[in-house]
């Protein structure tokens, strides 16, 4: 699921915080300084799509990711190659974007894949 360029602000605060935070914890540490209410409306969103929990703290809610950054990343990617036309194109063209660092990553992973017995990570189909 893609985000908006707020909603990724405040998802990136979140995740850099274990504890979660108030809305008003947020306010003062986003870009470009948003309203109290901004926030709680993008909180509230993020609440909807199912990646930001809400507890109730005194008069207001704690809010923490559901998820890891990185698990939404991997999501996000799989969505975009499964909604492209070609697979294989897709993957070309974004290899080409990425660094030589990133490309012996995916190898490494590729390869424990391959052995089952490295059990560096898993295969969701």
């Amino acid at each position: 699921m893609r985000l908006g360029e707020l909603e990724r602000a405040v998802m990136n605060e979140l995740w850099a915080r274990p504890e979660g935070a108030l809305a008003s914890d947020l306010v003062s540490v986003l870009p470009s300084g948003p309203a109290h209410t901004t926030v709680l409306t993008i909180l509230d969103r993020l609440v909807r799509k199912g990646l930001v929990t809400r507890v109730k703290e005194g008069r207001a809610h704690r809010y923490s990711a559901l998820q890891t950054k990185d698990v939404h990343v991997a999501e996000v990617m799989h969505e975009a190659f499964a909604g492209a036309r070609d697979r294989e194109s897709a993957l070309s063209h974004f290899l080409d974007s990425v660094s030589a660092d990133d490309v012996a990553a995916l190898r490494r992973v590729l390869d424990a894949l391959d052995d089952p017995g490295a059990g560096a990570g898993e295969r969701s189909k």
